[in-house]
């Protein structure tokens, strides 16, 4: 029988007051069947949420990324034991600019990325045309669901 636990972080002045908002929202798309979860794996989920200085930290040290990203994923797998570890780490600075850029809501494109993330988690990628449309596909099938618009489409 599957579990998903999420554990909710936050490292920012940028997140409070958007919290319980975001929690309804990954709540909403854990209950998609498309995400890939699958049942004989554990889930333990961390969603970091900081701001643009940290996660470029993050991104510098593990990425040799020396820029702010909007989020960050980590997945390890422990075979033995079927559990899946995952550190989710978000920036709301970068994701309301990409957000204001695009015309896009601040949560519909928030909860675009955790779609995203959950993806990653599940062994989707975006490494070459072929599974990158794939992954698009699934995220605008799940995105359809939550009545919210592909920003692909933008």
């Amino acid at each position: 029988m599957k579990k998903i636990q999420t554990n909710f972080f936050c490292k920012s002045n940028h997140w409070p007051k958007r919290m319980i908002k975001i929690k309804k929202i990954v709540s909403k798309v854990l209950r998609n069947k498309n995400l890939g979860f699958k049942k004989n794996n554990n889930y333990f989920l961390n969603l970091i949420f900081l701001n643009d200085k940290a996660i470029k930290k993050i991104n510098k040290t593990y990425r040799k990324k020396n820029k702010a990203t909007d989020v960050l994923t980590f997945v390890n797998f422990i075979k033995k034991n079927n559990e899946v570890y995952c550190d989710i780490f978000f920036s709301a600075e970068t994701i309301k600019k990409d957000a204001k850029k695009n015309y896009i809501n601040f949560y519909n494109h928030i909860t675009h990325l955790i779609i995203h993330c959950f993806l990653h988690v599940n062994g989707y990628d975006h490494q070459n045309i072929y599974s990158f449309k794939k992954m698009r596909e699934l995220e605008e099938k799940i995105l359809m669901n939550l009545d919210i618009k592909s920003p692909y489409l933008l």
